[in-house]
């Protein structure tokens, strides 16, 4: 059965029904060591579909779930998410100088919800997310977006490489933001078809990522702490890019 209070089904056939009907299933927590066909068939149906799997010890299943949970516990999403591939070509089509999100593996839910609610507040089109590594898509996540999140079309993809590959092919700058740069985010040309990558909240922007991206930018900071709360600083990459398009 689903809880409407904490957005989850637990039990092996109703994660096949959600999964037949093509529910938004964020994560599954599956028990660790335990073993039966049932959830043998589960694994290796959410392993085809790409649904990030978490392995947990019972303990843990049994706090988040209320009733027989058969050693599996699914997170369903509150919001439905849209397919990179139809999404970035209507965007790209329909507007002038279009502004990406890219969201590399920001883990705290409320950073990504003030992400989401500064990112739709300033004009994003689209946000863009790994399926793997980053923070839920939860209730907390839906509250400190303000409800934002139910503006703003997000894709969930298996790696950000593609994203950044398949947004150059349409000629759209990817800005990075990290510290290993001496480029302000002041010096960058917000007025082309822009998307910008935020890192993590403990590792920054993976290099790999950063290897890939059009320019580097970082802020400016005066006092002794060396860095800033990821969803301010991404209110301040946004909102440079707003100031250059509506100056």
């Amino acid at each position: 059965m689903k809880s409407k209070q904490q957005n989850k089904i637990h039990g092996i056939h109703a994660v096949e029904e959600a999964l037949k009907t093509n529910q938004p299933i964020d994560k599954v927590f599956l028990q660790k060591g335990f073993q039966s066909e049932g959830l043998k068939k589960l694994e290796s149906l959410l392993q085809k579909k790409g649904i990030p799997i978490s392995y947990v010890p019972l303990e843990k299943l049994n706090r988040v779930s209320a009733g027989n949970h058969q050693g599996v516990v699914a997170n369903i999403s509150p919001i439905q998410f849209e397919e990179m591939q139809n999404l970035i070509p209507k965007i790209i089509e329909r507007e002038k100088k279009p502004l990406f999100l890219l969201l590399d593996e920001i883990s705290d839910v409320r950073n990504l919800g003030a992400i989401i609610r500064t990112a739709e507040c300033c004009g994003v089109n689209a946000i863009l997310l790994p399926k793997h590594g980053g923070a839920a898509i939860n209730e907390e996540t839906v509250k400190t977006s303000a409800g934002a999140i139910f503006n703003m079309p997000i894709c969930k993809v298996n790696h950000l490489k593609d994203v950044i590959f398949f947004l150059q092919s349409y000629e759209v700058q990817i800005v990075a933001a990290t510290e290993k740069t001496d480029t302000l985010v002041y010096d960058v040309d917000f007025m082309q078809p822009t998307a910008i990558i935020m890192g993590s909240e403990g590792k920054g922007v993976s290099p790999s990522l950063l290897k890939l991206s059009t320019q580097k930018a970082k802020l400016p900071l005066m006092g002794k702490i060396s860095s800033l709360n990821v969803s301010v600083a991404c209110g301040a990459f946004l909102y440079e890019a707003v100031r250059q398009r509506h100056l």
